[in-house]
Parts: structure tokens; C-alpha cells; sequence
């Protein structure tokens, strides 16, 4: 007896023990990161990357915000283009999506298939480019950061139309048709309240898309005023590594790249980038989870 109860405790044991480990490896890395950032640039070169720096020093932060106004404009940029552009591409994808669960819906393979077509293959990006420069003027506008290939996404789609077709259950639809709901009634007091894990689930993937995105940035916005954090983060990078390779040959910005934090300075701009997402996290954690198993389940 002593002997099944001692194995019925340790089987739970080694499982929360192997989690605990697995989290803590996985915390490791951004540990890590932080410690290099506040470490002194001359502790880096002498004794490498180490979880616990010989010599503190914020000089790496201090560099980086020494423009503070041009750091808050960029925030702003990004936290106004990623609210505005998750909470309109989770409405489109929504009302994309839940029009294909409906079995009752005409063409409705055709239509899937259209959008999943468009996982496969793309116009190209000198056309893509145009289309939206030369046809929508959308260069130095807000709407660059928002809508190219970021506000509508198919992969989200089909996860999210296979939640509405295996979780909402069509006997609450019909019996809101019979007592005479409008299909926008039923959509919004009915189907959205039922479906909040998966339109968690898909609100960060695309909070998660706007805020690291750079690349439309680069593309379409030219006047640094619109330039998000990521795209600042990524030309300051840029800048720095331009002026290590001039280094060799000008004593002028050798003698300026002595003063400068360069290794402590990449990773300090992971941690002003990545910072707002992990203290978010958590907050959609319990929605995330739930969500996406129940969109990942075949209709």
C-alpha cells in the first residue's frame, strides 16, 4: 500500500518538476537579455554575456532615449496603428468567417477555397507595392502600417470559421431566426458573446503582428514623424552597425564609437520593443489557450 501510494505521488511530482524546469529555461533567455542591456559595455568585451554582470550600467538606455520626444512618437504611431488595426481586422475576419460556418451559406466551399487560395499565392511585390502606392495613395499614411498583409489574414480566418462551426451550436441561431433576430442581431448578441477564446486568440496574433511590424514602415513612410518603435529601433541598429564598419577608417568615429555602447545597445532595444507585449501576455493567456485548441479542432 505504501509503495502504490508513494508512486502516486511522484508521477505528479516529476511532471510539475519538469514544467517548473521548462519554464525556468524558458524565462532564461530574456533574463539574459535584460542583464546584458543594464551591463557596461566594457564588462561585455572582457567577460561576455552573463546573468550576472560584473558592473551595472544604464548607458546602453540612456542612449537610446537621449531623444525622448522622437522614442514617444514612435510609441505612438505603434500603439495607435495597433489598436485601430486589431480591432478592425478581428471585426472583418469575424464577419468574413462566420458567414462560411453557416452550412445554409450559397458557394460557400468556392469562397473558402478562394481565401485559402490565397495562402498559396501571391501578385508579387513590385505589383503589390504599386497597388497600394499608385491606387490608394497610401504611402506616408497611417493606413500603410495597417492594411497591407497585415489586416486581413486567412490563416485567421479559417481558424476562426471552424470555431463558429464547431462551437456555436445551431439550435441557438434557429431559435433566435424564429423568434425574428436579424443576422447582424444574432452576430453581434449572440455568436460574438459565445466566441470570446477565439477572438482573443486572434486579437493577438494580430496585436502581436502590428506591433512588431517594421517592414511596411520601411517600405511606404519616409517622414520620421510616422515612424513606428520598430522601424526606429531597427534604423537605429542599422545606424550603428554602418558606423562600425566606417570605424576602420576614421579616427573621428572611431574616437565616437568608443563612448558608444554597441553589443549592450542591441539588446536593450529587444527589451524596449518586446516590454508592453510581455506585461499584455497574461491578460489574454486564459482566452489564448482555450481558443486555439477549440479553432484548431476540424469541422
Amino acid at each position: 500500500m505504501k509503495k502504490l501510494k508513494l508512486t502516486k505521488y511522484i508521477g505528479p511530482s516529476l511532471i510539475h518538476l519538469f514544467f517548473w524546469l521548462f519554464t525556468i529555461a524558458s524565462l532564461v533567455p530574456f533574463i539574459l537579455v535584460f542583464m546584458v542591456s543594464i551591463s557596461s559595455e566594457d564588462s561585455i568585451l572582457q567577460n561576455g554575456y552573463s546573468l550576472f554582470p560584473s558592473h551595472i550600467s544604464f548607458s546602453a538606455y540612456q542612449f537610446l532615449f537621449n531623444d525622448f520626444s522622437e522614442i514617444a512618437k514612435a510609441y505612438g504611431v505603434t500603439i495607435v496603428t495597433t489598436l485601430v488595426g486589431t480591432v478592425v481586422s478581428l471585426l472583418i475576419t469575424a464577419l468574413f468567417a462566420y458567414p462560411l460556418s453557416r452550412p445554409d451559406l450559397p458557394f460557400r466551399r468556392t469562397l473558402s477555397f478562394y481565401i485559402f487560395f490565397t495562402m498559396l499565392f501571391g501578385g508579387g511585390m513590385v505589383p503589390w507595392y504599386i497597388t497600394y502606392v499608385n491606387m490608394f495613395d497610401l504611402k506616408n499614411t497611417i493606413l500603410a502600417m495597417i492594411i497591407p498583409n497585415l489586416l486581413l489574414s486567412a490563416f485567421n480566418v479559417l481558424l476562426m470559421r471552424t470555431f463558429f462551426a464547431t462551437s456555436i451550436p445551431d439550435s441557438i441561431v434557429e431559435s433566435a431566426t424564429i423568434d425574428g433576430a436579424s443576422e447582424l442581431k444574432i452576430f453581434f448578441s449572440i455568436v460574438v458573446p459565445l466566441s470570446l477564446p477565439i477572438m482573443a486568440t486572434i486579437g493577438l496574433f494580430n496585436t502581436l503582428a502590428y506591433w512588431n511590424d517594421w517592414y511596411n514602415c520601411m517600405l511606404f513612410i519616409d517622414k520620421p514623424e510616422l515612424y513606428n518603435i520598430q522601424y526606429l529601433m531597427t534604423k537605429t541598429l542599422t545606424n550603428i552597425q554602418y558606423l562600425l564598419m566606417k570605424s576602420s577608417s576614421s579616427a573621428q568615429v572611431g574616437d565616437l564609437l568608443a563612448k558608444m555602447p554597441r553589443e549592450t545597445v542591441r539588446m536593450a532595444l529587444a527589451i524596449v520593443g518586446i516590454a508592453p507585449l510581455l506585461f499584455a501576455y497574461p491578460f489574454f493567456q486564459k482566452y489564448y489557450i482555450s481558443g486555439i485548441t477549440s479553432g484548431a479542432v476540424k469541422g
